[in-house]
């Protein structure tokens, strides 16, 4: 079922380690804590140096929203996240520490439980109409940067805001039209069975429009 999740609607809450504040998005199931979600997506302002709460068994991508970036230092290596390299995936039980660049940082996540399904995350920049299909079991797409932006299938209309996101059903095909903007998209993918877990490092073939940027799956980097 689309869902529309307006972000004016969030309420921010502490951070599992207590060290900053996030503000979720979307989990699944709807009630689950740090322990026991499938998967979670949200939002981070980042205002001071220090670690990230660890997540044992939880494959995790951090994208950069706004601000001049910053250096995670991922088990004692080193990873710029900036304008020109905004993306970092890494493992949830991973030591990790944020050292900011310049100012505080506001940062979208994504978060997997490995034994339950995996995430794929992708960015594409808006200029006109344009196509979308929805192609994973969930697919969250999240407006990350433009003052609006409106999708049309043959019977729903859905009209989104600056870091509102949209939960769409698979399968299915929208039209998208924004003047100018970058769409974040997230396609999460159960596991059916036990020969899913043994065939998780096949590639997976993003089908979809040519304009797709996808930054690969998360922790298979």
């Amino acid at each position: 079922m689309t869902m529309l999740i307006p972000f004016s609607e969030r309420v921010p809450k502490p951070w599992k380690n207590g060290g900053g504040s996030t503000t979720e998005i979307a989990v699944v199931p709807p009630d689950a804590g740090f322990e026991d979600f499938d998967w979670r997506v949200s939002l981070a302002t980042i205002a001071a140096d220090g670690p990230f709460s660890v997540f044992p068994g939880v494959e995790r991508t951090l994208a950069l929203l706004e601000g001049h970036g910053l250096t995670l230092e991922i088990d004692g290596e080193p990873a710029l996240v900036s304008r020109a390299e905004p993306v970092a995936a890494f493992d949830g039980e991973s030591e990790v520490t944020a050292k900011l660049n310049r100012g505080p940082t506001t940062d979208f996540n994504v978060m997997t439980r490995l034994d339950r399904c995996y995430h794929r995350f992708g960015r594409r920049s808006l200029d006109g109409p344009s196509r979308f299909v929805a192609r994973a079991d969930v697919t969250v797409l999240f407006l990350a940067e433009g003052e609006s932006l409106e999708l049309a299938s043959d019977d729903k209309r859905v009209n989104l805001v600056r870091y509102d996101a949209v939960l769409l059903d698979p399968g299915t095909t929208w039209q998208l039209d924004a003047d100018q903007g970058t769409i974040f998209v997230v396609d999460i993918h159960y596991y059916d069975d036990e020969q899913d877990l043994a065939d998780e490092d096949i590639d997976y073939d993003a089908e979809g429009d040519e304009d797709d940027e996808h930054d690969g799956r998360a922790g298979r980097d």
